[in-house]
């Protein structure tokens, strides 16, 4: 199969797995790269060539899908079939492949965690003037992370680090305070992610820093720096009513917000809602403002989508209101449509109440800080957080309303003779 008929193979298989709803599959026979390779043969009835269809999907991306693999390439294969059956008698397979990795420097990155922010963070410290070991000394804190006794010396009279840093900085005091930032052998400010983030959760931890305030405003000046890169440093549990904190990235909470926007625009096949998710992807973290008024273009693209592929007129004068009033009557997501007799009818429909009023708080709250008006020299805009809770929200509705779409479709199939 050269490459001619493998893009028209995938372009129907991808057709397929559309028409029949499979989305996540759709969407990756379209948008990852995929090549054939002849991986055996089967000499049973005259013999069959066994072909795979690798799809090269980044490492994150094939992490992320994990266990759903295999129901994928599963699904996936099946429409191969169907669309090879005829033409050939050779066996094709789908499989999903992490993609190679080009970057020449992989083997001295820290992680995604740039030199720069880290020693922006460390200055921070200096400049307010904060003790790193807290109510601790250096070798009690360095060793709640570090096996001191495996690290080297730098004095020959003693034999580790321990010796070392108790002489220099318990027994005689005479190195500077910030020592440990520039020691290679912490690697702080040129060492993998997780040591610089493990060091800084430690230094907000109730036994060296037991004030709470002092422990929370470190925390907001360490966020500052971190989330613009993808890190944040967040509440995990108390201990004696004091937070412990660890870190965690974005991806796993506004990245991944965004990922589930996009498999909707993809599935609405809406070029506005596509351009408003390449906004909030830039935005959240850095733009907050900007990131609040493009949840509610979204939402309004999603609600004018809708309604038009149900032909649903929509006047020039519609608000947000007013296309969520009409979306919720043409999909019927009012909650009358909720029996008393639909055990928690009550709480569905006070769920279904909230989720249409989102959209009305978004509008307000794009008034209140988000982008398109004039502000006076004393605005003060809204915090990251504030953009991924407006975001979710956002998403939560669309994603909501686009499913119950795609089942009102397949009810009115369903309703045709010879319908599915």
């Amino acid at each position: 199969m050269d490459d001619k008929q493998l893009e028209t193979t995938l372009a129907t298989v991808h057709a397929l797995l559309q028409a029949e709803g499979v989305d996540d599959a759709a969407h990756l026979v379209r948008t990852y790269p995929a090549r054939v390779d002849l991986t055996g043969h089967d000499n049973w009835n005259g013999g069959t060539d066994l072909w795979q269809v690798s799809f090269e999907v980044p490492a994150a991306e094939f992490a992320r899908l994990n266990a759903r693999r295999e129901q994928l390439e599963t699904q996936i294969t099946t429409r191969l079939k169907t669309v090879l059956e005829e033409e050939t008698g050779d066996w094709y397979s789908a499989k999903i492949i992490p993609a190679k990795e080009l970057r020449k420097e992989w083997r001295s990155e820290a992680s995604n965690l740039p030199r720069q922010i880290r020693l922006n963070v460390l200055d921070g410290m200096k400049l307010e003037n904060v003790a790193w070991y807290g109510k601790l000394d250096d070798v009690e804190f360095l060793s709640r992370l570090y096996e001191l006794n495996q690290l080297p010396s730098f004095d020959d009279r003693f034999k580790d680090a321990a010796g070392d840093i108790w002489q220099h900085c318990v027994n005689n005091e005479d190195w500077d305070r910030d020592w440990v930032y520039t020691d290679r052998r912490f690697q702080l400010e040129d060492g993998p992610a997780d040591i610089f983030l493990r060091f800084l959760c430690e230094i907000v931890h109730p036994i060296v820093r037991p004030d709470r305030d002092e422990a929370i405003k470190l925390v907001s000046h360490f966020n500052d720096q971190l989330r613009p890169v993808g890190w944040e440093i967040v509440e995990v549990e108390r201990i004696a009513g004091r937070p412990r904190f660890a870190y965690q990235s974005l991806s796993n909470s506004g990245q991944r917000v965004v990922s589930r926007a996009r498999t909707v625009a993809e599935a609405l096949d809406t070029g506005a809602m596509a351009k408003a998710i390449e906004r909030l992807e830039r935005a959240i973290e850095t733009d907050p403002d900007l990131a609040i008024g493009t949840a509610k273009e979204l939402v309004e693209s999603c609600c004018k989508t809708i309604l038009a592929k149900r032909g649903v007129e929509i006047g020039k004068s519609d608000d947000l209101g007013d296309l969520t009033k009409k979306l919720s009557k043409e999909l019927r997501l009012v909650p009358e449509g909720v029996t008393d007799a639909t055990r928690g009818a009550e709480n569905i429909r006070n769920i279904l109440r909230n989720l249409t009023q989102l959209t009305n708080h978004l509008a307000q709250l794009r008034g209140l800080y988000g982008t398109g008006h004039g502000r006076d020299g004393m605005h003060r805009g809204l915090q990251p957080r504030h953009a991924r809770l407006a975001v979710a929200s956002a998403v939560a509705f669309i994603d909501f309303v686009a499913e119950t779409y795609k089942h009102r479709e397949q009810e009115g199939q369903a309703k045709i003779p010879g319908g599915k």
